[in-house]
């Protein structure tokens, strides 16, 4: 990849989207990982206005303190960078209480609703700045595996990575001089307090699924993990269509219309 090109081109790309909406600015969600970290250091580098909007709930502290530590490197670089931290701790917790089911046996429904409660925050806050809501969703994230939260992380307004692999993003971080605690972290949707790793969610790491996406040859020569890989990224792939393609519209014949 031709990390230099690359860079200048999802540059000057969010730049022209901006002029075509007349929108104000950008606004991202920081993790405290690297996709957030990679576009949010994009968007900053157009000069147009950016604001990072850290929101912890129940955050690790290793997750918030990687959060913190990159928009103060952003800050201390950027004059049209601001940073808000709005804790959704307390309003979740409210939300958690009122649910009808055992919140132990639902972790995922209450994970995925953290991402969504964040993606209403985004968006409450984009509003109120005139500020388009940028996501942070990779290739095999959001068209391979469907690793996102329907409404959550997925519901942004624009994509300037997701036709890039996760690999690809670790190269832009090291050409865009993204801190090493991030580049070093293991990656993490930092959707459960234990802190689990997406490797531990997926139960394979990105190479190895990224191998399993672009992967087009005979499968009676592959290895025990090669296969196990593959079989992997074939679940995730169709079990999560309903995310990765467009909401299906029930299309009515015009002869019932008329």
């Amino acid at each position: 990849m031709k990390v230099n090109l690359v860079a200048e081109h999802i540059q000057q790309w969010l730049s022209d989207y901006l002029d075509s909406t007349g929108v104000g600015g950008f606004i991202i969600g920081i993790s405290g990982g690297i996709d957030s970290a990679v576009v949010s250091k994009l968007c900053a580098l157009t000069g147009r206005k950016t604001i990072f909007l850290s929101m912890p709930i129940r955050q690790t502290k290793s997750e918030y303190s990687r959060a913190s530590k990159h928009i103060d490197a952003l800050k201390s670089e950027f004059d049209n960078v601001t940073a808000i931290e709005i804790d959704l701790t307390a309003t979740f917790e409210q939300f958690e209480g009122q649910m009808p089911f055992d919140l132990t046996k639902n972790h995922l429904a209450m994970a995925n609703s953290r991402s969504r409660l964040r993606m209403m925050t985004l968006y409450a806050v984009g509003q109120a700045n005139n500020c388009l809501v940028v996501g942070t969703g990779n290739k095999i994230e959001d068209f391979g595996i469907g690793f996102f939260t329907k409404y959550g992380d997925g519901g942004v307004d624009i994509s300037p990575i997701a036709d890039i692999t996760k690999t690809q993003v670790f190269e832009l971080a090291r050409y865009l001089n993204v801190i090493s605690d991030i580049i070093e972290a293991k990656p993490t949707d930092g959707l459960f307090e234990d802190g689990r790793s997406d490797e531990d969610q997926i139960g394979a790491t990105y190479p190895e699924l990224e191998w399993a996406m672009a992967f087009q040859g005979n499968e009676q020569a592959l290895s025990e993990r090669e296969a196990k890989v593959l079989s992997i990224y074939k679940r995730l792939n169709r079990i999560n269509q309903h995310k990765i393609n467009p909401i299906p519209v029930c299309r009515i014949p015009n002869v019932l219309l008329d």
